[in-house]
């Protein structure tokens, strides 16, 4: 629903491979690359050692689907199907008049050549979605005013509304029945709708203009030409696997049979944006125009196809190879098998719909005529919405949903124009990056004229790449650049700049009288109503707020790194915090493209707060004989996207063992004992700093990894007992640390309810998105389970295990913390 100096490497860089779990994608044809997470869908890759000008325990990574979590959030780009909660407006009776006879659509116009113009036009929501309402309205439509109507030669399908198709399906329709076997019903009644179009025998053209996710590109698969246009808005694609569905009015037997089967599944395993140029090569649509032109052009196409002088849309003609892979039985079966090997790899098989999807195109290929291909599609469907994984990754679309709107008020947020970054580390300069490519104004400032344009250089390389990809232009590529303006510390210009500034963000070191003298100097240059935010990873807002002649105006806006990618932020006022800072700091990160979540100003905030028991339990199995390999194993198995010693390899053992010892020393008590964090110190002391320096708990040549002679010894050493523990006690042992943290956190009012528990968790560690986050996680197990299996580990190792007050007084209730 998705995550600097070399000893800073933030822990979140794992979060983004979570965030990955369920992107696949396809190398040269017949390969998928990977299945990147169902939740936020960012790369598969973890991130290197944070290298920025500043010590941060902040990001301690486990990355993911993507959810790529936030899988949810491609590169934060691609999220699930835009599907909106009903509004309250949405129990307005609609009263028809002349003037407007729908809810859910314009009035249908008929120009003079017969072609009837159906613009979708939700009047209470800014964009459409397909929801049964409207499903049953455009039946009433096309019944009335064009499938009787002989005057009506074609049918054009656009939108009323500006930089907006249809979004995709409303997912709040779904989650309202309790029977979801209905579906089959309700489904078959859409696929009757949409073959009934095609029965009256005009031409039906798709003119598209922003996205068309979803139903919304469903329904143009059944349209016989497709235009859309070049719009940066406009998108194409079928984003259902990232809640945990498939394609369910005719997408996985209709978009095959048009792309082809490789780029179908792409597609449709990936859950990936088309855009209008790649869309127009692939044969998705047939036109692209300029945004101004597509009602005219959509118009005259159908013109043209009603007299012959334009053809129907054609799927585009195969290569030799492609002929072979696809229409052949030995391609097809090799196709497959290096596809399900491929989904089964990256998935774990903890993620059902891939699997679905990929049996809807089999069963359809095998039974090529007929609707029974589409029986089986509805019947796949209603399967996966009544499993827990769906149920969890359409938790965390409606989490993401709520964290766009904040508590204060529409107009609580001071206007923010200018902002200025101080650090140029890559911290700061990914910071600036995401500000300036959302139109700010950005001042950049370091020390010195090197470390201002190593930032720029990081920023600059950034766009270039994304150029190089196609998911940004040129000219915008050189305005984001014209944004931003590099200061240095030697130059007094920066102080007139910074008399402009609305609000500063602040990534320089840990160190909290550095960060003090940064505030007072900052404050005798900036105007009254600037804010001042800290990117800290665990110092306290209100000790770095002692002493400030504006301390209402200072806050914490915790990104975690590499801050172009990793999606969430955590924004933590202190008690004398105003809340126009509050509400400015969380439109600043949500215009940033972040998830944005308010939490206490407490060590660590939620996220480092949760992971500390966390890794204080991976020293405690070291120590009780569980391998390195066994704890990796187990948290992969567990839905993870690496495991705890691959993460603390990649994010650098002296990075860990800086969050361990600070988190140690904070206000957890007993909770974080029970381990050994000198497991972590001596490594450091020994030089075994990870994978950076060649050798942590593995040892790297190449993109070999080993576990050598040293490192064995040394781990026999430590560890004094083998208890030979099974995956599942293992699994949770490490899981319930973190859990219980987390339900701490919402007692101790850290986080304000449990959708905010699992959104931090999922987009900030990677915990495994198919489980929804730690509440979610929890309810589904039984929370009364859940406890006895924590006291038994606290009869057995102590009282680290004991449940916080909270999950008792849930499993003594039997109430679950999700409605």
């Amino acid at each position: 629903m998705m995550l600097r100096k070399a000893s800073s490497a933030s822990l979140s860089l794992a979060s983004r491979r979570n965030i990955s779990h369920c992107r696949t994608a396809f190398a040269s044809r017949v390969v998928v690359d990977n299945l990147l997470s169902q939740d936020a869908s960012l790369s598969s890759e973890l991130t290197l050692p944070n290298t920025s000008n500043r010590t941060s325990i902040t990001s301690i990574p486990v990355r993911n689907f993507s959810s790529a979590a936030t899988a949810l959030k491609e590169d934060t780009e691609s999220i699930p199907p835009s599907k909106e909660r009903a509004s309250p407006r949405d129990s307005v009776q609609f009263t028809p008049t002349p003037e407007r006879k729908y809810k859910f659509f314009q009035n249908v116009e008929v120009t003079q050549d017969g072609v009837a113009i159906v613009r979708f036009d939700n009047r209470d929501k800014k964009v459409n979605t397909l929801s049964f309402a409207l499903s049953a309205e455009a039946k009433t439509l096309w019944n009335e005013e064009i499938h009787e109507n002989n005057d009506v030669k074609a049918v054009v399908f656009t939108s009323a509304k500006p930089d907006t198709f249809i979004a995709g399906a409303d997912i709040f329709d779904i989650q309202q029945l309790d029977d979801k076997s209905k579906l089959k019903t309700i489904i078959e009644g859409e696929l009757e709708f949409f073959q009934k179009m095609k029965t009256k025998g005009v031409p039906l053209i798709a003119a598209i203009d922003g996205p068309a996710l979803g139903g919304g590109l469903e329904w143009a698969l059944w349209c016989d030409y497709r235009i859309c246009t070049d719009n940066p808005k406009t998108k194409l694609g079928l984003p259902e696997v990232k809640l945990g569905l498939l394609p369910g009015f005719g997408g996985t037997q209709n978009l095959p049979a048009l792309v082809g089967i490789q780029n179908a599944m792409d597609m449709m395993l990936t859950g990936k944006d088309i855009r209008p140029d790649k869309a127009k090569k692939m044969g998705l649509v047939d036109l692209v125009v300029a945004p101004q032109s597509l009602e005219k052009v959509a118009i005259d196409t159908a013109k043209g196809l009603v007299d012959g002088t334009a053809k129907k849309s054609k799927p585009k003609k195969k290569s030799l190879l492609n002929r072979f892979i696809e229409d052949t039985s030995p391609g097809q079966s090799m196709m497959w098998k290096k596809i399900n090997e491929m989904v089964q790899k990256n998935t774990n098989g903890n993620y059902p719909s891939p699997f679905a999807i990929i049996d809807c195109v089999k069963y359809g290929l095998a039974h090529p005529s007929g609707n029974e291909k589409f029986r089986n599609e509805r019947e796949q469907f209603a399967k996966l919405a009544e499993t827990t994984e769906s149920e969890a990754l359409i938790g965390i679309f409606d989490g993401m949903t709520a964290m766009k709107k904040h508590q204060y008020g529409e107009d609580a947020a001071l206007p923010v124009n200018k902002v200025a970054v101080i650090g140029a580390g890559l911290m700061g300069a990914g910071i600036a990056q995401v500000t300036a490519e959302k139109g700010y104004d950005v001042l950049l400032k370091d020390r010195d004229d090197g470390a201002v344009g190593r930032g720029l250089s990081y920023m600059s390389d950034n766009w270039d790449k994304k150029v190089k990809r196609r998911r940004m232009k040129r000219y915008q590529r050189n305005q984001n650049m014209s944004r931003v303006a590099g200061l240095t510390d030697d130059s007094e210009s920066w102080k007139k700049h910074f008399s402009g500034a609305d609000l500063i963000i602040e990534a320089v070191f840990e160190e909290i009288n550095l960060k003090r003298r940064i505030v007072k100097e900052i404050e005798e240059v900036t105007p009254e109503h600037c804010i001042f935010a800290t990117n800290t990873s665990a110092i306290p807002i209100a000790d770095i707020a002692e002493g400030a002649s504006r301390p209402e105006r200072i806050i914490g806006m915790h990104y975690f790194s590499p801050v172009p990618s990793m999606p969430l932020l955590e924004i933590i006022p202190h008690d004398g915090t105003a809340d126009c800072a509050t509400a400015t700091a969380f439109e600043v990160g949500t215009k940033q493209g972040k998830t944005c979540i308010v939490v206490k100003d407490v060590p660590g905030f939620y996220v480092n707060r949760c992971l500390g028991p966390f890794l204080v339990e991976v020293s405690a199995l070291a120590k009780d004989g569980v391998s390195l390999e066994a704890l990796d194993k187990a948290m992969k198995n567990f839905g993870m996207p690496v495991g705890p010693v691959t993460l603390a390899d990649e994010v650098g053992v002296d990075v860990v063992s800086h969050v361990a010892s600070f988190l140690s020393n904070a206000d957890l008590g007993v909770r974080m004992e029970g381990g050994d964090i000198s497991l972590m110190q001596n490594m450091v002391e020994k030089g075994w700093l990870g994978k950076k320096s060649g050798q942590g708990f593995y040892s790297y040549n190449g993109k070999k990894k080993t576990i050598n002679s040293d490192v064995k010894a040394y781990l026999k050493a430590f560890a004094s007992r083998d208890l030979g523990l099974k995956e599942k006690e293992i699994q949770d042992r490490m899981v319930s640390r973190f859990v219980n943290e987390a339900v701490k956190c919402l007692e101790d009012e850290i986080i304000a309810d449990p959708v905010v528990g699992d959104i931090g968790l999922v987009f900030g560690t990677g915990f495994a998105p198919f489980r929804g986050g730690p509440f979610r996680y929890l309810d589904t197990v039984g929370v009364s389970k859940y406890c006895d299996i924590m006291n038994g580990f606290a009869e057995k190792y102590g009282p680290q295990f004991e449940p916080c007050q909270l999950l008792k007084d849930h499993a003594a209730s039997g109430k679950n913390f999700h409605g």
